[in-house]
């Protein structure tokens, strides 16, 4: 039986296989390869739906629960907390149990084979510095592939997978995969003989695009819905500000759906009444009302984007689901400022990974970025600025690693 690769992301997933000696990349979506790694219970129909299906039902808000970048909460207990989701009781492992095997469905349609055995890429790190967190991270991803029903998955670090499918290199030249994901960031210093691979050495750090994500939101969106701001004392004279554990939920792609809790709008309807500035607090009780924290994580994420394109100085985050009118607005510098420390601790990982592979800088002389957020300004700028004479690979920024897992699931490479 053959070998499913599957590149289970946090942002997307995609799946590949071998075909006539060429990596192909399996149509999980009508007309697309790649579909975004989005579950959404909905409460009318009692159906699960997956992906861009998923992402629509919340932009068109249907009753439900959505959840996205279910990977980042691999190897924590709320992986194994059952909890009612929707019209059921699961566990999270049990989510991400059902996209797999919804992956592995599509993948069999689409092919004719029948995949019992699948080569997951993770990442280098699922968690920087807690060595127990992340060896519970891969135990829990392996029991979702078995309760999916797969009889064995073996995993493969994803930028290693990656430098498989990267292009040509001169003999005796250093390449860098700069891999920069939805959750984690990736580093492999690898080198090519003929079609032969040799990874050098890997490394990698827990930040990604959804960090991002979640420091523009904290800085642009949540101080229009009060984060920040004076709250008059219940009792007695004075205020205090507004705990910024609410907020910070709120900007978070994996703790969203969780926020929206009978707790958690009485002390937002409290906050409208003492607040200093009540209508910043009264959007805040809408958006918990309403459930829109992923609209917002959205439009955040839109603006990332947009901002991004050539030649564009400043951009907008579309908040006009909670209020008429509402937008933030950020530039292009600031954003870059925003990103600093993020930046730094991608700075710190690469030079890491050289140290790991006792390489200089000087010795690498194609960087391959790979994962949408390594085509970032802030990522490109940082990695040019350690590796000024390399060239620079973008081509198969979005399917590298799932390409690279085709070519080493056709050999059931083990990691």
């Amino acid at each position: 039986m053959a070998t499913l690769g599957i590149d289970f992301g946090t942002s997307n997933t995609a799946a590949g296989v071998m075909v006539g000696g060429r990596p192909h990349l399996i149509e999980v979506e009508p007309g697309r390869t790649t579909l975004p790694t989005s579950v959404f219970f909905d409460y009318d129909r009692k159906i699960t739906t997956y992906g861009s299906v998923a992402n629509a039902a919340l932009i068109d808000g249907r009753e439900g629960r959505f959840m996205r970048a279910l990977k980042s909460v691999l190897g924590t207990p709320l992986m194994r907390e059952k909890r009612q989701i929707a019209y059921e009781r699961l566990t999270l492992i049990e989510v991400v149990a059902r996209f797999l095997s919804m992956i592995r469905d599509r993948a069999e349609a689409a092919t004719g084979e029948t995949y019992q055995t699948a080569l997951s890429g993770r990442p280098v790190r699922f968690h920087s510095s807690d060595t127990a967190r992340n060896t519970q991270a891969e135990l829990d991803l392996r029991e979702a592939y078995m309760v999916a029903g797969f009889d064995d998955v073996s995993f493969m670090y994803e930028p290693e997978a990656a430098a498989l499918a990267s292009g040509q290199l001169d003999k005796n030249a250093l390449g860098l995969i700069v891999d920069i994901g939805g959750g984690t960031s990736d580093f492999s210093v690898f080198e090519r003989d003929g079609d032969a691979t040799r990874i050098i050495a890997s490394h990698g750090v827990r930040v990604g695009g959804t960090d991002f994500d979640r420091a523009i939101s904290i800085a642009e969106v949540m101080p229009l819905l009060g984060r920040g701001g004076e709250i008059r004392n219940a009792i007695g004279s004075g205020t205090h500000l507004a705990p910024n554990a609410i907020f910070n939920d709120l900007a978070t792609w994996q703790k969203i759906p969780f926020v929206y809790t009978a707790e958690n709008l009485r002390m937002a309807a409290d906050f409208a009444k003492l607040g200093m500035d009540q209508a910043l607090f009264k959007r805040l009780h809408t958006v918990l009302e309403m459930e829109l924290g992923h609209d917002i994580a959205f439009a955040v994420e839109a603006g990332k984007i947009q901002i991004n394109k050539p030649g564009i100085a400043d951009a907008g985050i579309d908040l006009r689901v909670i209020e008429q009118g509402l937008w933030a607005r950020f530039t292009q510098a600031g954003m870059e400022q925003l990103l600093a420390v993020h930046a730094g601790q991608i700075r710190d990982c690469a030079a890491e990974t050289l140290r790991l592979a006792d390489v200089p800088a000087d010795r690498i002389a194609k960087i391959v970025f790979v994962g949408g957020s390594s085509l970032l300004h802030v990522v490109e700028n940082t990695m040019v600025s350690m590796f000024p004479d390399a060239t620079l690979e973008r081509a198969e920024a979005f399917t590298a690693v799932a390409d690279g897992l085709a070519i080493a699931a056709s050999h059931c490479l083990p990691n």
